[in-house]
This record gives C-alpha cells, sequence and structure tokens, in this order.
C-alpha cells in the first residue's frame, strides 16, 4: 500500500514537471524543428513561388556547378579566416587588461566595448557605410596624418570593401565575446597566478601557460559560435556594401536572400544553400573539436 502510493506521487511529480516544461517542448518543436524540417523537404522541390515539385539530389548537384554559389562561398570563408581568429584573441586580450584589479573604471571600459553588440545591425551599419565613404572621417583621418596620399576606396574596391566588413563585424561582436572571457577569469583561482610569478613566471608565461589552457573550453565556445555567426553573414553585407562591388563581397546568407526575393523565387535552391550552411557549421564544428582535443 505505501509502496503504491510512493508510486503515484512520484507520477504527480512526474506529471507536473512536464506540464511546467509542455509549453516550452511545444513552442519548440513548432517554431524550430518543424521549420527546419519543412525547409529540408524544401531542398528537394523545384519550381519558382508556391509551384513546386521533387527533383530529388538536383539542387545539391546544382551547388557544384554554380559560379555564384562558389562565389558567396569564398567571400564568406574568406571573412572567417581573417575575422574570427582576430576578434577571439583580440576579445581575449581586452579581457585580461580589463580584469586586472588595479585598473580604474573598470566598469566603464567594460560597458563601452560590450554596448556595440547590442546597438541595431541596420544602424551601425549604416554609421560605417558613411564613415568609410571616401570623403567619410575614416579618410579624412588618415589623410590628415599623411598616412595616405588619397582617399582609399573602401566601399567600392572589392578588396577594402571586404577589409571594411571585416572591420564592422569586429567592432560589433568583440565586446560580446570578452563578456565570456571575463567571466571565465574571475572563476579562475589567484592564488595559481601568485604561485606562478613567486616562482618567477613573467606575465607572458602565465598567460599562455595558466590563461589560455584554463579558458580553452570558452574559447572553443566563442570560436564556434562565431563561425556560426560569420557563416550566417548578411546585415552587414546589404546595408554596406550590398554585395558589391561585382559580388565581391556577397555572402551566403545574400544569396539566399536573393534567391528567394530578388531573382525568380526559387524558395527550393534557397532552402538547398540554406542547408549548404548547416553542413559547413557541422563540419567546422568537429574540426575545431579536434583541434582543441575536446573528446566531449
Amino acid at each position: 500500500m505505501k509502496t503504491a502510493k510512493m508510486t503515484t506521487t512520484r507520477l504527480k511529480a512526474g506529471m507536473t514537471g512536464w506540464l511546467f516544461i509542455s509549453i516550452a517542448v511545444i513552442m519548440i518543436a513548432v517554431f524550430y524543428f518543424y521549420p527546419m524540417i519543412q525547409a529540408l523537404i524544401l531542398s528537394f522541390k523545384t519550381g519558382t513561388g508556391s509551384n513546386l515539385t521533387f527533383n530529388g539530389i538536383d539542387n545539391y548537384k546544382r551547388l557544384l556547378t554554380d559560379s555564384m554559389f562558389i562565389t558567396a562561398v569564398k567571400n564568406t570563408f574568406f571573412y572567417l579566416i581573417f575575422q574570427v581568429p582576430l576578434m577571439v584573441i583580440l576579445a581575449l586580450f581586452i579581457s585580461v587588461l580589463l580584469n586586472d584589479k588595479n585598473l580604474k573604471f573598470k566598469g566603464f571600459f567594460r560597458t563601452a566595448i560590450f554596448l556595440p553588440c547590442i546597438t541595431s545591425l541596420v544602424a551601425y551599419s549604416v554609421v560605417f557605410k558613411y564613415l568609410f565613404s571616401p570623403d567619410g572621417l575614416v579618410n579624412s583621418l588618415l589623410l590628415n596624418l599623411h598616412v595616405i596620399g588619397t582617399p582609399i576606396q573602401w566601399i567600392t574596391d572589392p578588396f577594402w570593401a571586404k577589409v571594411t566588413i571585416i572591420i564592422a563585424i569586429t567592432w560589433r561582436w568583440t565586446g560580446y565575446n570578452m563578456i565570456f572571457y571575463l567571466s571565465g577569469l574571475q572563476n579562475i583561482d589567484s592564488s595559481i597566478y601568485e604561485a606562478a610569478r613567486i616562482d618567477g613566471a613573467s606575465s607572458i608565461r602565465q598567460f599562455f601557460s595558466i590563461t589560455v589552457p584554463l579558458l580553452k573550453p570558452i574559447i572553443l565556445f566563442t570560436s564556434i559560435t562565431s563561425t556560426i555567426g560569420t557563416l550566417q553573414l548578411f546585415d552587414e553585407i546589404m546595408n554596406i556594401t550590398k554585395g558589391g562591388p561585382g559580388n565581391a563581397t556577397s555572402s551566403i546568407s545574400q544569396y539566399i536572400y536573393n534567391l528567394s526575393f530578388k531573382y525568380s523565387s526559387d524558395f527550393g535552391y534557397a532552402a538547398t544553400v540554406s542547408y549548404s550552411i548547416v553542413i559547413m557549421i557541422i563540419i567546422l564544428s568537429i574540426i575545431q573539436f579536434k583541434v582543441a582535443g575536446e573528446k566531449k
């Protein structure tokens, strides 16, 4: 009798727990998993608008010969190779500086560096477009300092347009990653650094022998999230360069947008390109886990 009552109590407790999370589970299933499955099914269809028919893996074969897609992938990986390491290293360096107990106005500096990541994507992109225009503030400053002789075509030159995009992304998201590193640094026991100083370890040696190894899980996390964000890059491209000049700065996400809304509304092929990003993210995440030596 007592066992039966205990079982009933456990069942009621279990049902109560499921009741509390049921709404969240339903919302996640409806707004996350269902669209993902529908997009996967859509990637095997072809046609314009709503007139779609199944065409097997033809869309995926088309990716291999689509010159515009290949250009977008090359541009996106250019941003990825240069911007992600730059942002991660810069965020780590800044977080170490701002974790110094003797630094004054730490709260102000932390807030100032974090603020860009909560600004409007469109607003800051437009600001950067004006800052890096031929007669903008950046060129004016460089000319006045005699660093350059003629204005740099930041927006209209293929190479400098990519550099502008990288600068914009780095400015916006460095503070976001910095917060993670600061949290990790504050959880490192200060006695470890004190012992290292007593043993004669320099600040640089402490950084590479203590800080970096202990922050490795966070570095891996920020590297993966930054990789995902860069592969999905869209707002900066659309608002600063619009993919130009001559598709020199176009990204995969912008190409998906063009396929869906700018060209002939090829939603099936757009879904295929979208899932190519998923495949890239999975492959790059596995590589990063392997390089970091993480098994879990």
